[in-house]
């Protein structure tokens, strides 16, 4: 019985997710030879989609108003901050605004609320985790019928 549970858990743990997203966006790189020919090719849930500018972390995003490439872009430099860290994004970061302007901007939260934040951000990364692995495998198959290879099961 304990083992059952453990693997339910595996399944819905946030490194499972992560590796879940990668792949799905590993699989969508290694399928779209041409990116290219995603630009202005409309999303389907091109109502549900609000076009974000900025990321929390104040980077650029590429989310240029719901064409397939601007998810393509997305999806690829998400996966590269979980893969290579945010360690360049803050060195970054340092360079434009300096070590003091940077060193404001953070802000501590209370000790005694570590846990219960600590659940709710992770709770929260795992949502969207999820989300953009439908997102990567969404674009792969639409990539797939906008080229003609969408039955062929690859």
């Amino acid at each position: 019985m304990m083992q059952i549970t453990d693997s339910y858990n595996q399944k819905n743990s946030l490194f499972n997710a992560m590796n879940r997203f990668i792949g799905a966006v590993n699989n969508m790189d290694q399928t779209v030879m041409v990116p290219s020919l995603l630009r202005d090719v409309p999303l389907e849930e091109e109502k549900d989609v609000n076009p974000v500018r900025t990321a929390s972390n104040g980077s650029p995003t590429y989310f240029q108003d719901g064409d397939m490439y601007g998810d393509y872009v997305l999806l690829k430099s998400i996966r590269n901050d979980i893969e290579w860290g945010v360690v360049q994004l803050e060195e970054r970061r340092k360079e434009k605004l300096g070590v003091n302007a940077l060193e404001t901007t953070r802000v501590e939260p209370d000790d005694e609320d570590l846990e219960k934040l600590f659940h709710f951000h992770l709770n929260g990364l795992h949502a969207v985790l999820s989300k953009l692995t439908r997102k990567a495998n969404t674009l792969t198959n639409r990539y797939k019928q906008e080229i003609g290879i969408g039955g062929c099961g690859l």
